[in-house]
């Protein structure tokens, strides 16, 4: 051998480990099925009401529960938090949300916060009319919108009641996305769903945080009060535990403070969007539902038209994101579908490039728990979205990862949008039930009626477990790229108007940039967006 060869050789060597070390490419068409042995499934245990994370920090009507979230531009955020403690117990009576005011003072530097947003507040309540369980009202919630903010720009604000001595809260920061256009983007969107306040719950948020994300969106599942009677008394399976000796689903809404308690280092600083799961129904008297979900979160509801906290959009930089209700009408002649109809038809892409759904109950899963149990939802809605070429949706539910192709009516399709479900973020695990030793096996997708198509029979699988591991075939399906019953959450990075990096990273990898998954999303505008114009001329 020559003298020199070898470092050549070692050079060689080193970039054809780096070749093969790149992420894949949706362009190089779809990946072969990878399916990764459940492994390590954490701590599933919820955070007790003793532990200092979850207890109330504050007195008097000093803020706590602080958080940011955007409106439907990013010239505008909503600011949100909670003043005085909430209330249990067979009689209570709510607090006067105009016993404090809804103030918040901003500016560009800690002190210098000169400018000042008013906004409104409100307090609801959860009651059970049953002798015996516990009633609850929650402390007074506020939403202030600040409007007039420089895309790209670190604020700093306070909020509470500058009137009231000792009522204002500390100084917290954030930072406004990047103003809308094809060039522009925030660095990393983290995504996560079915949160929960588990140790679990820790990690994956402690992952998370580590990645430095300028936006989390929330697939719903937040805080699961509803595995909890108002005793206080928990499970993890209320339908196995409870369901034959309660007169109604109850829940513990304290877990929603604790829940906000824990989660505010985070989401005072980083703006976070949730959409609902069915864990935030909620039933109480009169049939009511989703009282705490609608209350305690701020939505560009009325910004992007919808006027409804279900469903609703926003742009950050040259990407459109569309929240969808998987537990609200989504009939073609229903109110959303017309929504998404008239806010689809508004997005210019030579602005926002880049098209993103997101909602809880997925539609490509190949897990055994919920497996096609939104059927009825895909039906209504995935012809919609794909005509306007969505390129990538993200759901939750199923406690565990899965990726997709890219994917059209369960055939492959190169213009179709990649569906991620990140159901893996630290919720509680659901107890074994039916089909529990015959992962082989599948339910009729067709033997359930739909509550939302008149009765309709279209969706199946409401089944309680096994809620990962389990998969609906021994042979995994083509369109289902890679699939993980691991904790975690996702990162998304958008390079440029046609390539975004997505990067899928366990919980138990402890180094936060190490990806158990990652793929390049790359768009094909001239080819799929002229293929959506003709499907629309229809």
């Amino acid at each position: 051998m020559r003298q020199g060869s070898l470092p050549l050789l070692l050079i060689a060597a080193v970039a054809a480990a780096a070749v093969s070390a790149a992420p894949a490419s949706t362009l190089s068409g779809p990946s072969r099925p990878v399916t990764v042995p459940v492994g390590d499934r954490g701590h599933a245990v919820d955070l007790p009401d003793t532990d200092p994370r979850v207890q109330r920090r504050v007195t008097g009507w000093a803020p706590e529960q602080v958080a940011v979230a955007l409106s439907a531009a990013p010239t505008s955020a909503w600011v949100s938090w909670i003043t005085g403690d909430f209330q249990m117990g067979g009689a209570v009576k709510p607090l006067d949300p105009s016993a404090v005011g809804s103030v918040v003072r901003y500016g560009l530097a800690a002190d210098s916060l000169v400018h000042e947003a008013t906004g409104e507040s409100l307090v609801y309540s959860q009651l059970y009319p049953f002798e015996g369980l516990q009633n609850y009202t929650s402390g007074i919630i506020h939403h202030v919108r600040l409007q007039g903010l420089e895309p790209g720009t670190r604020y700093f604000y306070r909020c509470g009641d500058p009137s009231i001595p000792d009522a204002m809260s500390d100084v917290h920061a954030f930072r406004t996305m990047p103003a809308v256009g094809p060039k522009s983007y925030p660095g990393r969107i983290a995504v996560v769903g079915d949160l929960g306040l588990t140790y679990n719950t820790t990690s994956t948020v402690e992952h998370m945080v580590r990645n430095q994300p300028d936006l989390v969106l929330l697939l719903g599942d937040v805080c699961y009060a509803n595995l909890y009677l108002t005793n206080g008394t928990g499970t993890d399976c209320y339908s196995c535990s409870f369901a034959n000796s309660t007169p109604i689903h109850e829940t513990y809404q304290p877990r929603w403070d604790y829940w906000g308690r824990y989660m505010e280092p985070v989401t005072s600083s980083i703006p976070m969007m949730v959409v609902e799961g069915n864990h935030e129904i909620e039933e109480q008297i009169d049939n009511k539902t989703f009282a705490s979900y609608s209350t305690r979160f701020a939505f560009p509801s009325e910004e992007s038209g919808s006027f409804s906290p279900f469903y609703y959009s926003f742009d950050v930089g040259g990407i459109h994101f569309v929240m969808l209700a998987s537990y609200a009408d989504y009939n073609r002649s229903g109110a959303q579908y017309r929504w998404l109809e008239e806010d689809l038809v508004k997005v210019d892409r030579s602005v926002t490039p880049w098209l993103i759904a997101g909602w809880h109950a997925p539609w490509y899963t190949t897990y055994k728990a919920h497996y096609r149990e939104a059927e009825c939802m895909r039906v209504e809605m995935e012809e919609l979205l794909y005509a306007y070429g969505v390129d990538v949706v993200f759901t939750g539910h199923v406690h565990a990862y899965e990726r997709s192709n890219r994917v059209f009516n369960y055939t492959l399709d190169a213009c179709g949008p990649v569906h991620i479900s990140v159901g893996d973020g630290g919720n509680r695990e659901k107890m074994a039930t039916a089909h529990a030793d015959d992962p082989g096996h599948c339910p009729d997708p067709a033997s359930t009626p739909d509550p939302f198509m008149g009765g309709r029979l279209c969706a199946a699988n409401f089944t309680t477990g096994p809620a990962a591991g389990r998969f609906c075939w021994d042979r995994q399906p083509d369109y289902s790229a890679y699939r993980e019953s691991s904790f975690g959450h996702g990162v998304l990075e958008v390079k440029n108007d046609t390539h975004a990096l997505w990067r899928w990273l366990r919980n138990q990898d402890l180094n936060a940039d190490v990806a158990a998954d990652e793929v390049y999303i790359v768009r094909e505008p001239d080819k799929c967006l002229a293929k959506s114009s003709r499907l629309l001329a229809y």
